[in-house]
């Protein structure tokens, strides 16, 4: 290993044996309620929303690039007396991306930004401890919305989209995820042995908290999760991008939209074995 790479190693050590000895001791006290709803089998309505065409090429990690079944995640908080609206907390999460994140295991490193922050075509590079980082591009930003999918090296193959809005007077905030395990080992660390799986449900949670925090509100009743996850081995409609990441009732895709590639397959190829399991 050559000399200039030594700081930064050492900074990738720390973090993972005292940040991630401080982020389990956080969560382990975490007074915030959790309301973990039961994980359960998916239907049609979890597949992620379809991609533009020209925000796929070939560093895009898409589920289908992974292993094992699709997850499907939902965190969301809702926030009372909050000081900013759904477009302006949005911003703040687009401009100051790192400020959400739990610092002291995660580090954020994004190119040079425009005033607006992250927009379309932009990459940020969540860093965390162990052999993965975490490579994502923006494919879609509103008023109300960010959306990103994962490139290659990335832990899990998917997308991710970060959404508010105003709901019966209170600002809600929410983290949706749909994704597969990047690889072999990450599939034994998050389906098998949960580790993966525990330690993402810590940094979304203190996500949605930091969004809570940031916005000057407070969390009305701690912070929803639900888990529900989905295997296909055949070719399976991604639902269309203007569902917005809610469900569509029947998931019925949109005329014309085009049809993903199965789960576990690559190219869309029905004879190729499928690379994990439950």
């Amino acid at each position: 290993m050559t000399r200039p790479h030594c700081p930064r190693t050492l900074a990738v050590l720390a973090r993972w044996l005292l940040g991630t000895g401080l982020v389990t001791w956080r969560y382990l006290w975490e007074t915030t309620p959790l309301h973990r709803s039961g994980e359960c089998r998916g239907d049609e309505t979890d597949l992620p929303p379809q991609l533009p065409p020209e925000a796929v090429d070939s560093r895009v990690q898409l589920p289908q690039d992974g292993w094992g079944p699709l997850y499907h995640r939902l965190f969301r908080v809702r926030i009372a007396d909050a000081d900013v609206g759904p477009g302006r907390l949005i911003e703040w999460v687009c401009c100051d991306f790192k400020r959400f994140v739990p610092a002291e295991v995660v580090d954020v490193h994004t190119g040079e930004l425009r005033d607006q922050g992250l927009d379309v075509a932009d990459e940020l590079l969540v860093e965390m401890p162990g052999p993965w980082n975490g490579p994502v591009r923006v494919v879609h930003r509103d008023v109300d919305r960010l959306h990103l999918v994962t490139l290659r090296g990335h832990m899990e193959a998917g997308q991710v989209q970060f959404r508010a809005r105003e709901d019966d007077g209170l600002l809600v905030f929410e983290i949706e995820l749909w994704a597969c395990p990047g690889n072999r080992l990450v599939h034994l660390l998050y389906s098998r042995l949960r580790v993966a799986k525990e330690t993402q449900l810590n940094m979304w949670v203190r996500f949605c908290l930091s969004a809570a925090a940031i916005s000057g509100g407070r969390p009305v009743d701690g912070v929803h999760i639900s888990t529900r996850w989905l295997e296909s081995s055949g070719r399976a409609p991604a639902r269309p991008p203007s569902s917005a990441g809610r469900h569509v009732p029947g998931g019925t895709p949109s005329q014309g939209a085009t049809p993903t590639r199965g789960i576990g397959e690559r190219g869309g190829d029905r004879n190729h074995r499928r690379r994990g399991s439950g």
